[in-house]
């Protein structure tokens, strides 16, 4: 297994990116998620949004009102700062800071548990967020980049 430090993190980050993301992109990237953790019998939230609006979002038996809030704080800071959630937790624990003394986001509104990514389209950049939470943060980074590379051009 792929050591999981930032420049990985930043690695993949330029590798995962998207030509084009269409509707049926989300949904057919959200059921792959979807059945990928149904596979692992992970109870989680999976979501995919652009900045403006949900694309795809399911909740999984097993989760609970808490897991939507998640996703919404890992989305929001994804928006925020334009990098997966994992990458933004290595470096304030590298740094010894919280979300709000480093960036000045409200713990309330933003998370730096893994699980949040980057929907970036090659050439434009980060255009919304794919959302995993309900796993250790690891495996919620892992399902989404596990799954990513099926829908990218080889």
């Amino acid at each position: 297994m792929i050591e999981l430090n930032l420049d990985t993190l930043a690695r993949e980050e330029q590798e995962l990116q998207f030509e084009r993301f269409t509707l049926d992109t989300a949904w057919a990237l959200g059921d792959a998620l979807r059945a990928a953790a149904l596979q692992r019998g992970a109870a989680v939230a999976i979501d995919i949004s652009l900045r403006d609006r949900p694309l795809f979002h399911v909740a999984l038996p097993g989760t609970d009102v808490s897991h939507a809030s998640w996703v919404r704080r890992k989305r929001n800071t994804v928006l925020a700062l334009g990098t997966s959630t994992l990458a933004v937790g290595l470096k304030l624990a590298r740094a010894g800071q919280t979300l709000e003394e480093r960036y000045g986001l409200a713990p309330a509104d933003h998370a730096s548990d893994g699980g949040g990514y980057p929907l970036r389209l090659r050439g434009l950049g980060v255009i919304g967020a794919i959302t995993v939470s309900g796993m250790p943060s690891a495996d919620d980074h892992r399902l989404v980049t596990s799954t990513l590379p099926a829908f990218l051009p080889g």
